[in-house]
């Protein structure tokens, strides 16, 4: 019988443990409280083989039910996203596989014309990240990278790994490739500076798993409407929370649901709620990368903000 296992557990060794009630005291700009961002995850899939998300169950290869239906989202459901934004006056970030722009340029087109923040989110979602050796992956951050700058004029700040895969490596291999945050680390509701071997940091972004449409939509089968109502809940909470200390709402939109009309009806419900509250000066609508910007700001005045 093995013996009983009583000393420190593996640790990752990127951040130490700080309870939200024992944070310094800042203001994101403009004196306001609670810093909302909606990611819109623009994704490709390889036809017939890799992985993808399901609304019926896998068929042999090629999967036509399920690749067709995630396709809708490049065809249509992006679109109607993207104009539903506009009509709200709603910046994103578009979180965006490379491999779109030899499929679909178009639409990471759009979203650069309209002054969304464009994130790196790997190549394709039908390939995990956290599998690859670190030449490989350090490949692809890289190639991701010049990806986006040579077809939207400028190199990414952010990066989530599709599926939210890493190795023990992946912060490291961000700073080292020129990316200041991550998504990946989904912990707290502040940002938080993880430690990376070339001493640089990098801030790890709230990104939502529960405020997502895939876990919620796909994985626990809630309908668009309770969806809808779990964002007016979630940020009418968070509202009052961040009276005491400021706080990140991101929202995670997948365009193969949230732009299927019914559910996007709801969303509309949904972000018409949030937008209600702009003029009150407490809720600032924004995305990862200026709150990735303010808090390098604050952390070269105040040091113990990185702590």
């Amino acid at each position: 019988m093995p013996a009983l296992y009583t000393g420190l557990l593996p640790d990752h060794g990127r951040f130490a443990y700080r309870p939200i009630t024992r944070r310094p005291h800042y203001e994101w700009p403009n004196g306001a409280r609670l810093a909302v961002y909606l990611a819109l995850n623009l994704e490709h899939f390889a036809f017939g083989e890799g992985l993808g998300a399901m609304i019926g169950p896998a068929s042999p290869q090629p999967d036509v039910l399920n690749h067709a239906w995630r396709e809708y989202g490049n065809r249509v459901g992006a679109w109607r996203c993207v104009e539903l934004f506009d009509q709200l006056g709603l910046p994103s970030a578009a979180l965006v596989n490379t491999a779109l722009y030899d499929h679909c340029p178009e639409l990471v087109a759009a979203c650069v014309a309209r002054g969304d923040e464009i994130v790196g989110h790997g190549h394709s979602n039908a390939e995990r990240q956290g599998v690859l050796d670190e030449a490989s992956e350090r490949e692809l951050l890289q190639l991701c990278r010049d990806r986006v700058r040579q077809h939207s004029g400028r190199e990414p700040k952010g990066w989530l790994s599709p599926w939210i895969s890493e190795s023990r490596l992946t912060p490291d291999l961000l700073t080292e490739t020129g990316y200041r945050y991550t998504l990946n680390w989904c912990h707290d509701d502040q940002p938080t500076r993880l430690s990376t071997r070339d001493g640089q940091g990098l801030w790890a972004i709230p990104y939502p798993q529960e405020l997502n449409d895939i876990p919620m939509i796909v994985g626990r089968q809630l309908d668009g409407k309770d969806f809808a109502q779990m964002i007016v809940d979630h940020f009418d909470e968070m509202r009052e929370q961040s009276r005491q200390q400021p706080l990140v709402m991101g929202i995670a939109l997948h365009p193969y649901l949230v732009g299927q009309p019914y559910r996007l009806r709801h969303l509309r419900r949904a972000l018409q709620h949030l937008v209600a509250a702009r003029d009150s000066g407490e809720v600032w609508f924004t995305t990862p990368g200026a709150i990735c910007q303010h808090m390098d700001q604050l952390a070269t005045q105040r040091p113990e903000i990185t702590a």
